[in-house]
Protein backbone atom coordinates (compact mmCIF):
# COMPACT_ATOMS: atom_id res chain seq x y z
CA UNK A 1 0.00 0.00 0.00
CA UNK A 2 2.86 2.35 0.87
CA UNK A 3 4.52 1.63 -2.48
CA UNK A 4 1.24 2.53 -4.28
CA UNK A 5 0.99 5.81 -2.32
CA UNK A 6 4.61 6.62 -3.21
CA UNK A 7 3.89 5.96 -6.90
CA UNK A 8 0.78 8.16 -6.82
CA UNK A 9 2.68 10.99 -5.10
CA UNK A 10 5.51 10.67 -7.62
CA UNK A 11 3.08 10.84 -10.54
CA UNK A 12 1.33 13.85 -8.98
CA UNK A 13 4.58 15.68 -8.36
CA UNK A 14 5.62 15.40 -12.00
CA UNK A 15 2.22 16.34 -13.39
CA UNK A 16 1.45 19.68 -14.94
CA UNK A 17 -0.47 22.52 -13.23
CA UNK A 18 -4.24 22.19 -12.97
CA UNK A 19 -4.65 25.05 -15.44
CA UNK A 20 -2.52 24.83 -18.57
CA UNK A 21 -1.50 27.86 -20.57
CA UNK A 22 -4.12 26.80 -23.13
CA UNK A 23 -6.82 26.89 -20.42
CA UNK A 24 -5.72 30.36 -19.33
CA UNK A 25 -5.65 31.58 -22.92
CA UNK A 26 -9.10 30.14 -23.65
CA UNK A 27 -10.61 31.58 -20.46
CA UNK A 28 -9.16 35.02 -21.18
CA UNK A 29 -10.36 34.88 -24.78
CA UNK A 30 -13.90 33.82 -23.77
CA UNK A 31 -14.09 36.57 -21.15
CA UNK A 32 -12.96 39.18 -23.68
CA UNK A 33 -15.46 37.92 -26.26
CA UNK A 34 -18.26 37.97 -23.69
CA UNK A 35 -17.49 41.60 -22.83
CA UNK A 36 -17.28 42.51 -26.54
CA UNK A 37 -20.62 40.83 -27.25
CA UNK A 38 -22.15 42.60 -24.25
CA UNK A 39 -21.12 45.96 -25.74
CA UNK A 40 -22.51 44.92 -29.15
CA UNK A 41 -25.82 43.90 -27.55
CA UNK A 42 -26.19 47.25 -25.77
CA UNK A 43 -25.23 49.14 -28.93
CA UNK A 44 -27.75 47.13 -30.96
CA UNK A 45 -30.47 47.91 -28.39
CA UNK A 46 -29.63 51.62 -28.64
CA UNK A 47 -29.79 51.38 -32.45
CA UNK A 48 -33.20 49.71 -32.22
CA UNK A 49 -34.42 52.55 -29.97
CA UNK A 50 -33.14 55.14 -32.44
CA UNK A 51 -34.84 53.41 -35.38
CA UNK A 52 -38.15 53.15 -33.53
CA UNK A 53 -38.39 56.48 -31.70
CA UNK A 54 -36.20 58.85 -33.73
CA UNK A 55 -36.32 57.52 -37.29
CA UNK A 56 -39.86 56.27 -36.56
CA UNK A 57 -39.66 53.14 -38.67
CA UNK A 58 -42.92 51.25 -38.71
CA UNK A 59 -46.05 52.86 -37.36
CA UNK A 60 -45.69 56.60 -36.74
CA UNK A 61 -45.66 57.92 -33.19
CA UNK A 62 -48.40 60.52 -33.29
CA UNK A 63 -48.53 61.26 -29.56
CA UNK A 64 -45.37 63.06 -28.40
CA UNK A 65 -46.13 61.79 -24.90
CA UNK A 66 -45.50 58.24 -26.06
CA UNK A 67 -41.83 59.00 -26.74
CA UNK A 68 -39.50 57.31 -24.25
CA UNK A 69 -35.89 58.16 -23.63
CA UNK A 70 -33.33 55.39 -23.94
CA UNK A 71 -32.71 55.65 -20.20
CA UNK A 72 -36.22 54.29 -19.58
CA UNK A 73 -35.11 51.04 -21.15
CA UNK A 74 -31.92 50.64 -19.06
CA UNK A 75 -33.35 47.93 -16.71
CA UNK A 76 -34.71 46.01 -19.67
CA UNK A 77 -31.39 46.37 -21.56
CA UNK A 78 -29.44 45.02 -18.59
CA UNK A 79 -31.75 42.03 -18.14
CA UNK A 80 -31.70 41.27 -21.86
CA UNK A 81 -27.91 41.53 -22.09
CA UNK A 82 -27.34 39.23 -19.10
CA UNK A 83 -29.96 36.75 -20.33
CA UNK A 84 -28.53 36.67 -23.86
CA UNK A 85 -24.94 36.32 -22.61
CA UNK A 86 -26.00 33.41 -20.40
CA UNK A 87 -27.92 31.79 -23.27
CA UNK A 88 -24.94 32.14 -25.62
CA UNK A 89 -22.71 30.42 -23.06
CA UNK A 90 -25.33 27.71 -22.51
CA UNK A 91 -25.58 27.11 -26.27
CA UNK A 92 -21.80 26.69 -26.54
CA UNK A 93 -21.21 29.89 -28.50
CA UNK A 94 -17.88 30.51 -26.80
CA UNK A 95 -16.78 26.86 -27.02
CA UNK A 96 -17.08 26.48 -30.78
CA UNK A 97 -13.96 24.90 -32.31
CA UNK A 98 -11.71 26.91 -34.57
CA UNK A 99 -12.94 24.91 -37.56
CA UNK A 100 -16.60 25.86 -36.93
CA UNK A 101 -18.30 27.53 -39.89
CA UNK A 102 -19.95 30.96 -39.92
CA UNK A 103 -23.28 29.15 -40.22
CA UNK A 104 -22.65 27.44 -36.85
CA UNK A 105 -22.22 30.83 -35.19
CA UNK A 106 -25.21 32.36 -36.98
CA UNK A 107 -27.60 29.56 -35.96
CA UNK A 108 -26.62 29.92 -32.29
CA UNK A 109 -26.99 33.71 -32.48
CA UNK A 110 -30.51 33.50 -33.92
CA UNK A 111 -31.80 30.87 -31.49
CA UNK A 112 -30.15 32.47 -28.44
CA UNK A 113 -31.45 35.95 -29.28
CA UNK A 114 -34.97 34.59 -29.73
CA UNK A 115 -34.85 32.72 -26.41
CA UNK A 116 -33.35 35.68 -24.52
CA UNK A 117 -35.91 38.11 -25.90
CA UNK A 118 -38.78 35.79 -24.99
CA UNK A 119 -37.44 35.43 -21.43
CA UNK A 120 -37.01 39.21 -21.15
CA UNK A 121 -40.63 39.81 -22.22
CA UNK A 122 -41.75 37.24 -19.62
CA UNK A 123 -39.72 39.11 -16.99
CA UNK A 124 -41.46 42.36 -17.99
CA UNK A 125 -44.92 40.80 -17.61
CA UNK A 126 -44.07 39.13 -14.29
CA UNK A 127 -42.80 42.44 -12.89
CA UNK A 128 -45.73 44.30 -14.49
CA UNK A 129 -43.31 46.64 -16.18
CA UNK A 130 -44.52 48.96 -18.93
CA UNK A 131 -43.84 47.76 -22.47
CA UNK A 132 -44.30 51.04 -24.30
CA UNK A 133 -43.64 49.68 -27.79
CA UNK A 134 -43.96 46.09 -28.93
CA UNK A 135 -42.41 46.99 -32.28
CA UNK A 136 -39.14 47.91 -30.62
CA UNK A 137 -38.75 44.27 -29.58
CA UNK A 138 -38.71 43.28 -33.27
CA UNK A 139 -36.07 45.93 -33.95
CA UNK A 140 -34.01 44.72 -30.99
CA UNK A 141 -34.19 41.12 -32.24
CA UNK A 142 -33.06 42.11 -35.73
CA UNK A 143 -30.34 44.58 -34.68
CA UNK A 144 -28.77 42.22 -32.14
CA UNK A 145 -28.58 39.37 -34.67
CA UNK A 146 -26.99 41.67 -37.26
CA UNK A 147 -24.55 43.18 -34.75
CA UNK A 148 -23.36 39.83 -33.34
CA UNK A 149 -23.12 38.28 -36.81
CA UNK A 150 -21.04 41.15 -38.18
CA UNK A 151 -18.89 40.97 -35.05
CA UNK A 152 -18.22 37.26 -35.58
CA UNK A 153 -17.47 37.73 -39.29
CA UNK A 154 -14.98 40.45 -38.45
CA UNK A 155 -13.41 38.29 -35.75
CA UNK A 156 -13.09 35.34 -38.15
CA UNK A 157 -11.39 37.54 -40.73
CA UNK A 158 -8.99 38.93 -38.11
CA UNK A 159 -8.16 35.46 -36.80
CA UNK A 160 -7.49 34.05 -40.25
CA UNK A 161 -5.31 37.03 -41.09
CA UNK A 162 -3.27 36.35 -37.95
CA UNK A 163 -3.12 32.57 -38.49
CA UNK A 164 -1.78 32.97 -42.03
CA UNK A 165 1.07 34.95 -40.48
CA UNK A 166 1.77 32.34 -37.84
CA UNK A 167 0.19 34.24 -34.93
CA UNK A 168 -1.99 32.44 -32.37
CA UNK A 169 -1.63 28.97 -33.87
CA UNK A 170 -2.42 25.90 -31.77
CA UNK A 171 0.43 23.38 -31.60
CA UNK A 172 -0.89 19.95 -32.60
CA UNK A 173 0.58 16.45 -32.32
CA UNK A 174 -0.92 13.53 -34.23
CA UNK A 175 -0.80 10.02 -32.76
CA UNK A 176 -0.55 7.61 -35.69
CA UNK A 177 1.28 7.39 -39.00
CA UNK A 178 -0.93 5.31 -41.29
CA UNK A 179 -3.54 6.29 -43.90
CA UNK A 180 -6.00 8.01 -41.56
CA UNK A 181 -3.26 9.85 -39.66
CA UNK A 182 -1.64 11.01 -42.90
CA UNK A 183 -4.97 12.44 -44.07
CA UNK A 184 -5.28 14.33 -40.78
CA UNK A 185 -1.72 15.66 -41.08
CA UNK A 186 -2.26 16.77 -44.68
CA UNK A 187 -5.34 18.73 -43.61
CA UNK A 188 -3.44 20.33 -40.73
CA UNK A 189 -0.45 21.22 -42.88
CA UNK A 190 -2.29 22.65 -45.86
CA UNK A 191 -5.42 24.16 -44.23
CA UNK A 192 -4.38 27.31 -42.37
CA UNK A 193 -7.90 28.65 -41.83
CA UNK A 194 -8.35 26.47 -38.72
CA UNK A 195 -5.42 27.99 -36.83
CA UNK A 196 -3.41 24.81 -36.26
CA UNK A 197 0.31 24.14 -36.60
CA UNK A 198 1.45 20.54 -36.96
CA UNK A 199 4.43 19.78 -34.73
CA UNK A 200 4.68 16.20 -35.99
CA UNK A 201 3.46 12.70 -35.30
CA UNK A 202 4.06 10.00 -32.72
CA UNK A 203 4.17 6.26 -33.48
CA UNK A 204 5.98 4.05 -36.00
CA UNK A 205 9.32 5.73 -36.82
CA UNK A 206 10.40 6.32 -40.42
CA UNK A 207 13.95 5.32 -39.43
CA UNK A 208 16.21 5.30 -36.35
CA UNK A 209 16.70 9.08 -36.25
CA UNK A 210 14.79 11.06 -33.65
CA UNK A 211 12.94 14.34 -34.25
CA UNK A 212 13.51 14.40 -38.00
CA UNK A 213 11.68 13.74 -41.22
CA UNK A 214 13.18 10.87 -43.17
CA UNK A 215 14.05 11.36 -46.85
CA UNK A 216 10.79 11.46 -48.78
CA UNK A 217 8.77 12.05 -45.59
CA UNK A 218 6.81 15.31 -45.43
CA UNK A 219 5.84 15.10 -41.75
CA UNK A 220 8.14 15.25 -38.74
CA UNK A 221 8.50 12.15 -36.58
CA UNK A 222 8.68 13.11 -32.90
CA UNK A 223 9.22 9.67 -31.43
CA UNK A 224 7.71 6.26 -30.78
CA UNK A 225 4.43 5.82 -28.92
CA UNK A 226 6.36 4.57 -25.89
CA UNK A 227 8.02 8.03 -25.71
CA UNK A 228 4.71 9.94 -25.84
CA UNK A 229 4.78 11.06 -22.21
CA UNK A 230 8.34 12.33 -22.54
CA UNK A 231 7.41 14.21 -25.73
CA UNK A 232 4.46 15.85 -23.99
CA UNK A 233 6.69 16.90 -21.11
CA UNK A 234 9.33 18.46 -23.39
CA UNK A 235 7.07 20.27 -25.85
CA UNK A 236 4.31 22.85 -25.61
CA UNK A 237 1.36 20.94 -27.07
CA UNK A 238 -2.11 22.48 -27.25
CA UNK A 239 -4.00 19.59 -28.83
CA UNK A 240 -3.50 15.91 -29.61
CA UNK A 241 -5.36 14.20 -32.46
CA UNK A 242 -5.48 10.42 -32.08
CA UNK A 243 -5.69 8.83 -35.53
CA UNK A 244 -4.88 5.19 -34.85
CA UNK A 245 -6.33 2.33 -36.92
CA UNK A 246 -9.04 0.38 -35.09
CA UNK A 247 -6.74 -2.61 -34.45
CA UNK A 248 -4.30 -0.37 -32.53
CA UNK A 249 -6.87 1.06 -30.11
CA UNK A 250 -5.46 -0.93 -27.20
CA UNK A 251 -3.08 2.05 -26.91
CA UNK A 252 -5.94 4.54 -26.52
CA UNK A 253 -6.32 4.39 -22.70
CA UNK A 254 -2.63 5.16 -22.17
CA UNK A 255 -2.63 8.02 -24.70
CA UNK A 256 -5.75 9.52 -23.10
CA UNK A 257 -4.25 9.16 -19.61
CA UNK A 258 -1.14 11.08 -20.66
CA UNK A 259 -3.20 13.82 -22.34
CA UNK A 260 -5.27 14.25 -19.17
CA UNK A 261 -2.18 14.22 -17.00
CA UNK A 262 -0.76 17.19 -18.91
CA UNK A 263 -4.21 18.82 -19.22
CA UNK A 264 -4.00 18.80 -23.01
CA UNK A 265 -7.14 18.65 -25.15
CA UNK A 266 -7.41 15.55 -27.33
CA UNK A 267 -9.60 14.46 -30.23
CA UNK A 268 -10.09 11.02 -31.77
CA UNK A 269 -10.35 10.76 -35.56
CA UNK A 270 -12.68 7.80 -36.24
CA UNK A 271 -11.42 5.07 -38.53
CA UNK A 272 -13.70 4.26 -41.49
CA UNK A 273 -14.50 0.92 -39.88
CA UNK A 274 -15.58 2.65 -36.67
CA UNK A 275 -17.71 5.27 -38.41
CA UNK A 276 -19.91 2.51 -39.79
CA UNK A 277 -20.80 1.68 -36.17
CA UNK A 278 -20.87 5.08 -34.51
CA UNK A 279 -24.63 5.14 -33.86
CA UNK A 280 -25.37 2.72 -31.05
CA UNK A 281 -27.89 2.36 -28.25
CA UNK A 282 -26.87 0.86 -24.92
CA UNK A 283 -28.88 -1.86 -23.22
CA UNK A 284 -28.05 -3.92 -20.15
CA UNK A 285 -27.97 -7.63 -19.49
CA UNK A 286 -27.77 -7.62 -15.71
CA UNK A 287 -24.50 -5.74 -15.15
CA UNK A 288 -23.18 -6.26 -18.71
CA UNK A 289 -23.68 -3.36 -21.16
CA UNK A 290 -24.76 -4.44 -24.64
CA UNK A 291 -24.42 -2.24 -27.71
CA UNK A 292 -27.05 -2.38 -30.45
CA UNK A 293 -26.37 -0.73 -33.81
CA UNK A 294 -28.94 1.82 -34.92
CA UNK A 295 -30.26 1.78 -38.46
CA UNK A 296 -30.53 4.82 -40.71
CA UNK A 297 -33.04 7.37 -39.48
CA UNK A 298 -34.57 8.31 -42.86
CA UNK A 299 -37.50 5.93 -42.59
CA UNK A 300 -41.14 5.95 -41.51
CA UNK A 301 -42.47 9.40 -40.71
CA UNK A 302 -39.01 10.90 -41.17
CA UNK A 303 -39.07 9.77 -44.80
CA UNK A 304 -42.60 11.15 -45.29
CA UNK A 305 -41.52 14.50 -43.81
CA UNK A 306 -38.37 14.63 -45.97
CA UNK A 307 -40.32 13.71 -49.12
CA UNK A 308 -42.96 16.39 -48.42
CA UNK A 309 -40.23 18.99 -47.89
CA UNK A 310 -38.64 18.07 -51.24
CA UNK A 311 -41.90 18.53 -53.12
CA UNK A 312 -42.67 21.86 -51.42
CA UNK A 313 -39.22 23.30 -52.15
CA UNK A 314 -39.36 22.23 -55.79
CA UNK A 315 -42.79 23.80 -56.19
CA UNK A 316 -41.82 27.07 -54.52
CA UNK A 317 -38.62 27.48 -56.57
CA UNK A 318 -40.08 26.28 -59.89
CA UNK A 319 -39.96 29.71 -61.66
CA UNK A 320 -36.24 30.06 -60.87
CA UNK A 321 -34.94 26.63 -61.85
CA UNK A 322 -37.30 26.33 -64.84
CA UNK A 323 -35.92 29.59 -66.30
CA UNK A 324 -32.29 28.54 -65.82
CA UNK A 325 -33.04 25.08 -67.22
CA UNK A 326 -34.69 26.57 -70.32
CA UNK A 327 -31.81 28.97 -71.07
CA UNK A 328 -29.21 26.21 -70.64
CA UNK A 329 -31.16 23.81 -72.86
CA UNK A 330 -31.41 26.47 -75.60
CA UNK A 331 -27.64 27.06 -75.49
CA UNK A 332 -26.94 23.32 -75.80
CA UNK A 333 -29.36 22.98 -78.74
CA UNK A 334 -27.86 25.94 -80.59
CA UNK A 335 -24.32 24.58 -80.15
CA UNK A 336 -25.24 21.14 -81.58
CA UNK A 337 -28.71 21.06 -83.24
CA UNK A 338 -28.50 17.36 -84.16
CA UNK A 339 -27.51 16.10 -80.69
CA UNK A 340 -29.98 15.54 -77.81
CA UNK A 341 -30.27 18.17 -75.08
CA UNK A 342 -30.94 15.79 -72.20
CA UNK A 343 -28.64 12.89 -71.39
CA UNK A 344 -30.06 9.69 -69.85
CA UNK A 345 -27.87 7.33 -67.86
CA UNK A 346 -28.60 4.31 -65.62
CA UNK A 347 -27.75 4.83 -61.96
CA UNK A 348 -28.12 2.74 -58.81
CA UNK A 349 -30.63 4.03 -56.27
CA UNK A 350 -32.01 3.06 -52.89
CA UNK A 351 -31.45 -0.60 -51.94
CA UNK A 352 -29.55 -1.14 -55.20
CA UNK A 353 -32.56 -0.47 -57.43
CA UNK A 354 -31.51 0.89 -60.86
CA UNK A 355 -33.19 3.93 -62.40
CA UNK A 356 -32.59 6.40 -65.24
CA UNK A 357 -31.05 9.71 -64.21
CA UNK A 358 -31.51 12.82 -66.38
CA UNK A 359 -28.85 15.48 -66.98
CA UNK A 360 -28.27 18.27 -69.45
CA UNK A 361 -25.77 17.01 -72.02
CA UNK A 362 -22.29 18.39 -71.28
CA UNK A 363 -20.26 15.88 -73.31
CA UNK A 364 -19.94 14.82 -76.90
CA UNK A 365 -22.69 12.38 -78.00
CA UNK A 366 -20.40 9.31 -77.95
CA UNK A 367 -18.99 10.04 -74.47
CA UNK A 368 -19.81 6.60 -72.99
CA UNK A 369 -18.08 4.82 -75.87
CA UNK A 370 -14.93 6.92 -75.28
CA UNK A 371 -14.88 6.20 -71.54
CA UNK A 372 -13.12 2.85 -71.94
CA UNK A 373 -10.28 4.47 -73.88
CA UNK A 374 -9.76 7.01 -71.07
CA UNK A 375 -9.72 4.65 -68.07
CA UNK A 376 -5.92 4.92 -67.80
CA UNK A 377 -6.29 8.69 -67.20
CA UNK A 378 -8.72 8.29 -64.28
CA UNK A 379 -7.71 10.68 -61.46
CA UNK A 380 -10.22 9.49 -58.84
CA UNK A 381 -9.69 6.79 -56.22
CA UNK A 382 -11.81 3.73 -55.64
CA UNK A 383 -15.07 3.20 -57.52
CA UNK A 384 -15.08 6.62 -59.21
CA UNK A 385 -14.19 7.84 -62.68
CA UNK A 386 -13.09 11.47 -62.85
CA UNK A 387 -10.74 13.37 -65.17
CA UNK A 388 -10.11 17.01 -64.42
CA UNK A 389 -9.66 18.01 -68.07
CA UNK A 390 -11.97 15.42 -69.60
CA UNK A 391 -11.64 15.75 -73.39
CA UNK A 392 -15.26 14.58 -73.82
CA UNK A 393 -16.69 17.73 -72.17
CA UNK A 394 -17.87 20.50 -74.49
CA UNK A 395 -17.13 24.20 -73.94
CA UNK A 396 -20.69 24.95 -72.86
CA UNK A 397 -20.73 21.75 -70.82
CA UNK A 398 -17.70 22.85 -68.85
CA UNK A 399 -19.54 26.00 -67.71
CA UNK A 400 -22.71 24.07 -66.90
CA UNK A 401 -20.72 21.54 -64.84
CA UNK A 402 -18.82 24.26 -63.02
CA UNK A 403 -22.13 25.75 -61.82
CA UNK A 404 -23.88 22.34 -61.51
CA UNK A 405 -26.63 23.54 -63.88
CA UNK A 406 -26.40 20.23 -65.74
CA UNK A 407 -27.96 18.53 -62.68
CA UNK A 408 -31.26 20.47 -62.92
CA UNK A 409 -33.16 17.77 -64.91
CA UNK A 410 -32.70 15.51 -61.90
CA UNK A 411 -35.47 17.49 -60.24
CA UNK A 412 -37.70 15.31 -62.41
CA UNK A 413 -36.13 12.29 -60.70
CA UNK A 414 -36.95 13.91 -57.35
CA UNK A 415 -40.59 14.37 -58.38
CA UNK A 416 -40.72 10.69 -59.38
CA UNK A 417 -39.40 9.69 -55.94
CA UNK A 418 -36.20 8.17 -57.34
CA UNK A 419 -34.06 10.90 -55.79
CA UNK A 420 -34.20 13.50 -53.03
CA UNK A 421 -32.84 17.04 -52.86
CA UNK A 422 -30.24 15.92 -50.30
CA UNK A 423 -28.67 12.48 -50.07
CA UNK A 424 -25.76 10.37 -51.35
CA UNK A 425 -25.05 10.95 -55.03
CA UNK A 426 -26.17 7.99 -57.22
CA UNK A 427 -23.43 6.11 -59.05
CA UNK A 428 -23.38 4.13 -62.28
CA UNK A 429 -23.59 0.30 -62.13
CA UNK A 430 -19.91 -0.16 -63.08
CA UNK A 431 -18.81 1.90 -60.09
CA UNK A 432 -21.19 0.14 -57.67
CA UNK A 433 -19.82 -3.21 -58.88
CA UNK A 434 -16.44 -2.22 -57.38
CA UNK A 435 -17.88 -1.53 -53.90
CA UNK A 436 -16.42 -3.14 -50.82
CA UNK A 437 -18.92 -4.63 -48.41
CA UNK A 438 -19.12 -1.59 -46.11
CA UNK A 439 -19.65 0.77 -49.07
CA UNK A 440 -23.17 -0.61 -49.64
CA UNK A 441 -24.43 1.23 -46.55
CA UNK A 442 -24.68 4.42 -48.63
CA UNK A 443 -27.42 2.69 -50.66
CA UNK A 444 -29.74 2.43 -47.65
CA UNK A 445 -31.36 5.81 -48.42
CA UNK A 446 -32.70 7.65 -51.44
CA UNK A 447 -29.87 9.29 -53.44
CA UNK A 448 -29.81 13.07 -53.70
CA UNK A 449 -28.96 16.06 -55.86
CA UNK A 450 -26.41 17.18 -53.30
CA UNK A 451 -24.92 15.75 -50.13
CA UNK A 452 -22.24 16.13 -47.50
CA UNK A 453 -19.65 15.11 -50.08
CA UNK A 454 -20.54 17.95 -52.45
CA UNK A 455 -20.85 20.48 -49.63
CA UNK A 456 -17.52 19.43 -48.07
CA UNK A 457 -15.27 19.50 -51.11
CA UNK A 458 -16.96 17.69 -53.97
CA UNK A 459 -14.47 16.05 -56.39
CA UNK A 460 -11.51 16.96 -54.13
CA UNK A 461 -12.34 14.21 -51.62
CA UNK A 462 -11.46 10.53 -51.94
CA UNK A 463 -14.05 7.83 -52.57
CA UNK A 464 -13.72 6.40 -49.05
CA UNK A 465 -14.20 9.90 -47.63
CA UNK A 466 -17.33 10.25 -49.74
CA UNK A 467 -18.74 6.98 -48.40
CA UNK A 468 -17.86 7.94 -44.85
CA UNK A 469 -19.73 11.24 -45.19
CA UNK A 470 -22.71 9.48 -46.79
CA UNK A 471 -22.91 6.97 -43.93
CA UNK A 472 -22.71 9.80 -41.41
CA UNK A 473 -25.62 11.50 -43.20
CA UNK A 474 -27.83 8.40 -43.15
CA UNK A 475 -27.24 7.93 -39.41
CA UNK A 476 -27.56 11.57 -38.33
CA UNK A 477 -30.26 12.90 -40.66
CA UNK A 478 -32.44 15.80 -39.60
CA UNK A 479 -34.27 18.56 -41.47
CA UNK A 480 -31.77 21.02 -40.02
CA UNK A 481 -28.89 18.95 -41.47
CA UNK A 482 -30.57 19.04 -44.90
CA UNK A 483 -30.90 22.82 -44.68
CA UNK A 484 -27.25 23.19 -43.71
CA UNK A 485 -26.08 20.97 -46.57
CA UNK A 486 -28.12 22.95 -49.11
CA UNK A 487 -26.74 26.24 -47.79
CA UNK A 488 -23.16 24.86 -47.74
CA UNK A 489 -23.61 23.70 -51.35
CA UNK A 490 -24.34 27.23 -52.60
CA UNK A 491 -20.74 28.58 -52.25
CA UNK A 492 -19.38 25.25 -53.52
CA UNK A 493 -21.47 25.72 -56.69
CA UNK A 494 -20.89 29.46 -57.12
CA UNK A 495 -17.13 29.15 -56.80
CA UNK A 496 -16.98 25.83 -58.64
CA UNK A 497 -14.99 24.29 -55.77
CA UNK A 498 -13.88 20.78 -56.71
CA UNK A 499 -16.33 20.49 -59.62
CA UNK A 500 -15.17 18.94 -62.90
Amino acid sequence: MARRVDWMMSDWSTSQPIFSRRDVRQTTSRLALTMLDGCLILAAFALAHWLRYDVRLGRDIYDPASYRQLSAFYPMMLVFMLTLSTTLHWRGFYRLPRSASAFDSFSIIVTSTTIALALTVMWLFINRADLWSRLIMVFVWFCVIVALTIGRIGLRMLRRWAWRRGVGLEQVVVVGNRGLAKQVMEELQYTLDHGHHLLGYVEGPPDDRDDVAAPGEQFRWLGALSQFEQIMRQRHVDQVIIALPFWAHTSLPEVVRICRKFNVEFRVAPDLYELSFDRVSIQRLSTIPLLRLKKNVIRGWNYVFKRTTDLLLIGLTAPIWATIWGIAALMIKLSAPQAPVVFRQPRIGKHGKPFMVYKLRTMVPNAEALKKTLMAQNEAEGALFKIKDDPRVTKIGRVLRKLSIDELPQLYNVLRGEMSLVGPRPQVPDEVAQYQEWHYRRLEVTPGLTGLWQASGRSNTTFDDMVRLDIYYTEHWSLWLDVRIMIMTIPAVLFGRGAY
